[in-house]
C-alpha cells in the first residue's frame, strides 16, 4: 500500500465568505466542482495503490511474495480432479482447481490474445467434500486450500528461462522458484494453447486467443488430431 498522497486531500477554498455572498444558485456549481474534485482524487489514488499491488514482489533473495489478494482477481475457470499425470490417477480425495489472474494482464490479453509481461496467473488447491448442510449430491469446495501455484510472467528476471517462471505455496508466505528440471515446465512448453499457459481450460478467453490467432501451434496439432 502507497502512503496517502497529501496533494490529492480534498480542495478547501479559503474564501468562504465569498461564496456566502454570491447567493445560493451561484453557489450550487461551486460545490459540484469541489465534489467531482474528490470523487477524481479518490479514484486516482486507488489506481495508483492497485497497480502496486498485482505486480509482482520478491525478497531480497529472489523468493516471491504470495499475492495474497488474488482472489479478488479475475477468475478464469475452475477443473476439478485434474491431472497432467497418469500417475496421479486414483487419489485419495477429490480436488478443485480454482485459477486467476491479475486484473492488469487479463485485460492485456483481451487486447491482444496473449499475455502481457507482469502476468500473475495463480491456481488454488481446494478438497472437494460432498457432505455438508442440504447437499445429497456432487461435490463443493471446502475451506482447506491444499496448496497454491504460481505461474508468473517476469521477462526482466526471467528472460534467459522463457520469460516464465513457477512457485509452489505451502502455509509460507514466500517461495523458491520451482526448478526448470521440473515437469511442468516441459509440459507447458509442449501443449499450452497460448505462450506457456494452459488456455485451452480457461473458456471464457480462449475465443478470444482463437480471434486473434495465438494460439500455438502445439495445441493446434493435438486439437486437430483428435476426434
Amino acid at each position: 500500500m502507497q502512503p496517502i498522497d497529501r496533494s490529492l486531500q480534498p480542495v478547501v477554498f479559503p474564501f468562504p465568505d465569498c461564496c456566502a455572498k454570491l447567493g445560493p444558485m451561484n453557489t450550487k456549481p461551486v460545490l459540484l466542482l469541489i465534489i467531482g474534485i474528490v470523487i477524481l482524487c479518490s479514484f486516482a489514488t486507488g489506481a495508483r495503490q492497485t497497480t502496486t499491488t498485482n505486480l509482482p514482489s520478491y525478497t531480497p533473495d529472489g523468493q516471491l511474495r504470495l499475492p495474497e489478494s488474488y482472489r479478488e482477481w479475475i477468475y478464469l475457470s475452475t477443473g476439478f480432479d485434474m491431472s497432467y499425470n497418469p500417475a496421479m490417477r486414483g487419489m485419495d480425495h477429490h480436488m478443485f482447481d480454482n485459477v486467476f489472474v491479475n486484473p492488469e494482464a487479463y485485460r492485456g490479453f483481451l487486447r491482444t490474445g496473449t499475455w502481457p509481461d507482469k502476468t500473475i496467473l495463480v491456481l488454488e488447491g481446494r478438497r472437494a467434500q460432498n457432505k455438508g448442510s442440504i447437499n445429497q449430491n456432487g461435490h463443493f469446495q471446502s475451506e482447506d486450500v491444499m496448496a497454491v501455484e504460481v505461474h508468473i510472467k517476469d521477462e526482466s528476471r526471467f528472460g534467459g528461462q522463457g520469460n516464465w517462471a513457477f512457485f509452489g505455496f505451502g502455509d509460507e508466505k514466500t517461495s523458491k522458484m520451482i526448478p526448470q528440471t521440473a515437469d511442468c515446465y516441459s509440459c507447458h512448453s509442449q501443449h499450452a494453447a497460448v505462450d506457456t499457459t494452459f488456455v485451452q481450460f480457461y473458456p471464457t478467453i480462449l475465443s478470444i486467443a482463437r480471434s486473434h490467432n495465438t494460439l500455438s501451434a502445439g495445441y493446434t496439432k493435438e486439437s486437430a488430431a483428435k476426434p
